[in-house]
């Protein structure tokens, strides 16, 4: 065996006993130094909450968790930003976080001030929000901003220029100026004056893009479920339309709901604030919330509504669907999002998924950084179905 051999073989080893923990030092030997210390950080979330179940002596070798005190999660949690990456680190929290139960601790400052912000530390936060002291909230809000502002950055260049350029394509004009002719569709709708003894298509028809407008050209409504599974789509959603508030051809609005309905519509222009005004958890009751979308929509064919929610409804199912039912038929583009987060394949009622999509209107979860081209569709009216397609069983 070569002495790269033996390395690849020795990184192996080093790995698999860092992921088996304590009881493979017999085989694999005792982790040591740097290794050690990861060791010893994995081992307190992970061989902790496993010894609840485990008892005998492996849940006393276990003792020496992070239990309940501050101090020591603490350190633990500068101790994992140390020894992984920043994605390790997110998981490793929000493992912490459902397994030893840290909600009590997470509304004491000192705490928030260890943690790696990430969105699911922000919807843990919101869910708090109700009970949380007054002298944590500023550093609760400190948190929710650190994740908002690298949320804007990562989304706002991008849906900005795909809504604004899926309206302007969307307003055609056949007198187009020179810089504004849509070549693509002027050749398409002229083929049939091609010359073949020169090889050109002669354009009798121009198609082109109208020219810019900053009058409202859209109504977007955005209407989210704030149960408390649905906590990461809440937080892209707020930060999403609070973008899309900032574009003058739209008139955004934001409604949250559980069993009853909230208009943060007057708060996008500050996106922690929207986020701070969720309330976290509850029931749901989506007739309630389609009935009030309903009394915002004033132009039919110019507005679309998004749906956000794992559909599992409270409220009047059959009054649910029959106002979808009435917003499609008025022209509204409603576009029904299972979920708007990173986190794969959601639990939603499949029963109420498939009478939408019997109703036209297909429901499906969405990846935040699929959501502006998500929207230019909607705002140009092409069929969503292909989203549908590419985002089943994700």
């Amino acid at each position: 065996m070569s002495e790269r051999d033996d390395q690849t073989r020795g990184e192996r080893q080093r790995r698999w006993r860092l992921v088996l923990g304590g009881p493979a030092d017999d085989a694999l030997g005792e982790a040591d130094g740097r290794d050690g210390q990861m060791d010893a950080a994995l081992a307190a979330l992970y061989d902790a909450a496993a010894g609840d179940d485990e008892g005998g002596e492996q849940k006393s070798r276990r003792s020496a968790g992070l239990g309940g005190s501050a101090p020591r999660v603490a350190r633990w949690l500068g101790d994992i930003r140390e020894f992984f990456p920043s994605t390790v680190v997110q998981v490793m929290q929000a493992d912490a976080i459902e397994r030893l139960d840290l909600h009590r601790l997470l509304m004491e400052p000192e705490m928030l001030q260890a943690v790696e912000p990430d969105v699911h530390l922000v919807g843990t936060l919101l869910s708090l929000n109700r009970v949380m002291p007054d002298q944590t909230k500023a550093a609760a809000r400190h948190v929710v901003r650190t994740v908002v502002d690298d949320l804007e950055k990562r989304i706002a260049q991008h849906t900005r220029a795909a809504v604004t350029g899926a309206l302007n394509r969307a307003s055609r004009t056949t007198r187009p100026r020179p810089a504004d002719i849509d070549w693509d569709r002027t050749i398409r709708a002229n083929l049939k004056h091609y010359q073949a003894e020169q090889r050109t298509v002669i354009p009798e028809r121009l198609i082109g893009y109208g020219r810019r407008s900053h009058a409202v050209q859209r109504d977007v409504i955005l209407c989210v479920d704030q149960s408390g599974s649905m906590a990461s789509s809440v937080v892209f959603a707020g930060v999403f339309a609070a973008v899309l508030a900032s574009i003058r051809s739209l008139r955004t609005s934001l409604v949250v709901f559980d069993t009853s309905v909230v208009d943060l519509t007057d708060q996008l222009s500050d996106p922690v604030e929207v986020l701070f005004g969720t309330q976290l958890g509850g029931g749901t009751d989506i007739n309630r919330a389609v009935a009030y979308a309903q009394q915002l929509i004033t132009n039919p064919r110019d507005s679309v509504f998004v749906l956000i929610s794992d559909l599992y409804e409270g409220g009047v199912r059959q009054q649910m669907l029959r106002r979808v039912a009435e917003m499609t038929a008025a022209g509204v583009q409603v576009v029904v999002l299972l979920a708007l987060s990173d986190e794969g394949a959601p639990s939603y009622d499949r029963e109420n998924a498939a009478a939408l999509a019997a109703l036209g209107v297909p429901a499906f979860a969405c990846t935040p950084d699929a959501f502006p081209e998500l929207m230019a569709a909607a705002i140009q009216r092409r069929d969503l179905q292909s989203f549908a397609e590419r985002f089943a069983d994700r």
